[in-house]
């Protein structure tokens, strides 16, 4: 028997004062039986780090065809594709193809080095393209707010994000590792 995706509940409150951004998001999310609680906690982030009125999650890893979250148009065409993880070379010349701007969130502590410098000089062409790096111990520490039922509050300022619910904070530095 199939295991079936865990429902999550967050309440998102994001004040992105480089964006100029203040919303409050009522997300449900599904968990895949194979993700783990960073992986979702890093959707969520990757959610908030671009936040929109049109932003919304795909259905993520059971579907090659769409990435973990993005935004469409009217149109529905795709404004912005956002994957997570260590996408090796041909999935992001795909999402390069078909989005007009790329986001990569790279995670995975030690690995995300040795995945970069495999990839750096394959991907240097694309001018739609950004990689960034999340720390491995901040998204660690991210996974230990993850819930079935979420209220969160997100600041970014100055590059910088932090992130919490009630009893617990955590503050994340993005790294660019593309464009440079």
């Amino acid at each position: 028997m199939a295991l079936k995706a865990t429902i999550v509940k967050a309440s998102l409150n994001v004040a992105d004062m480089d964006r100029h951004y203040y919303a409050d998001h009522m997300l449900t999310v599904a968990q895949h039986p194979s993700e783990n609680d960073e992986r979702l906690m890093v959707r969520l982030l990757a959610f908030a780090l671009n936040a929109s009125e049109s932003l919304q999650f795909t259905k993520g890893l059971s579907t090659d065809d769409e990435p973990d979250v993005w935004e469409k148009n009217l149109t529905d065409e795709i404004e912005l594709w956002i994957e997570l993880g260590q996408p090796d070379e041909s999935r992001i010349r795909k999402a390069c193809n078909r989005a007009k701007q790329v986001v990569v969130y790279a995670y995975g502590a030690r690995a995300v080095p040795v995945w970069w410098e495999k990839l750096k000089s394959k991907v240097s062409r694309f001018d739609n393209l950004r990689v960034i790096e999340l720390p491995g111990e901040e998204t660690q520490a991210l996974a230990a707010l993850a819930q079935k039922a979420m209220t969160l509050q997100c600041t970014i300022q100055d590059g910088q994000v932090g992130i919490g619910d009630e009893q617990s904070h955590v503050t994340i530095e993005p790294i660019t590792l593309y464009p440079q």
